[in-house]
């Protein structure tokens, strides 16, 4: 893992009048918003992640944001013991996921259909001072995303990932897992919108006993659009990390038969 300093210092230089107030807020970095219209299959995001990441490290490319929802999985990071996934074959039958081990950080824990997964592919350096505040960031993206729905979120300590009180009990809402190659980052975080809980039944969730697992529709006890908050948290992001986010070329925003495109894109405002 090799940072760079990712602090930005103003350099204004003194200047009169109405030109002072154009240099007090720096320019937002350009990025590209991807988000698709359908859950996709978590090896077809990670082939794609990977794909944008090498470009990304080359320099071929800019900062990008994939926004989607998965098809149901359960994903072992690096520091998944055996105590955490208990369950075998026929568990996965019944719930419908599939395995995948990973190389992010953190624990086993479940991705699918209503949950809003984001994995920014972006050089940490213009952005951040380094891993730390990075997942302090994301923390800071979903709170604020959950604010919009009036239900507070926190942080815990030593406990990455965004939490809120239900049923008298610390819950978890989402969960942030990372990796960062090169000073690019790649996987991200996963919100919980309306989804069914009961996979998160049979693991360890993060590799935490007795993590209690919630999501948004659950809290507010009301269904909540996943498409809805995605577009809020691309929302967030822009805001919190000062980025641009640009549209696609049109061609990539057709939906053609088994293509996962842009299902939407507007150019949104920090």
């Amino acid at each position: 893992m090799s940072l760079a300093d990712g602090s930005h210092s103003g350099h204004d230089s003194p200047v009169q009048g109405s030109e002072s107030l154009s240099l007090q807020t720096p320019t937002p970095h350009a990025g590209t918003l991807v988000r698709f219209s359908q859950p996709i299959p978590y090896v077809e995001a990670w082939t794609l992640q990977k794909q944008l990441q090498g470009e990304r490290i080359a320099e071929r490319q800019g900062d990008v944001l994939l926004l989607l929802e998965h098809s149901p999985v359960y994903t072992l990071g690096r520091t998944t013991q055996p105590a955490h996934w208990g369950c075998g074959g026929e568990v996965l039958r019944r719930t419908g996921a599939s395995l995948q081990s990973v190389d992010r950080g953190g624990s086993i824990t479940y991705h699918g259909p209503g949950q809003v997964v984001g994995y920014p592919i972006l050089k940490l350096s213009h952005y951040c001072s380094g891993p730390k505040q990075y997942v302090r960031k994301l923390e800071e993206v979903l709170i604020h995303t959950l604010l919009r729905w009036g239900i507070e979120g926190y942080r815990l300590e030593k406990k990455p990932g965004v939490w809120v009180r239900w049923n008298h009990a610390d819950a978890k809402i989402a969960a942030i897992g990372v990796r960062i190659d090169h000073g690019v980052t790649i996987h991200g975080f996963a919100l919980n919108v309306d989804l069914d809980l009961s996979p998160f039944s049979h693991i360890m969730p993060c590799g935490l006993a007795q993590c209690h697992i919630t999501c948004m529709a659950e809290v507010r006890q009301s269904t909540v659009s996943a498409s809805v908050v995605a577009q809020q948290v691309a929302q967030e992001f822009a805001r919190t990390f000062s980025i641009q986010w640009m549209s696609l070329p049109p061609d990539s925003m057709r939906q053609e038969p088994h293509d996962h495109h842009l299902a939407s894109t507007s150019l949104l405002q920090t």
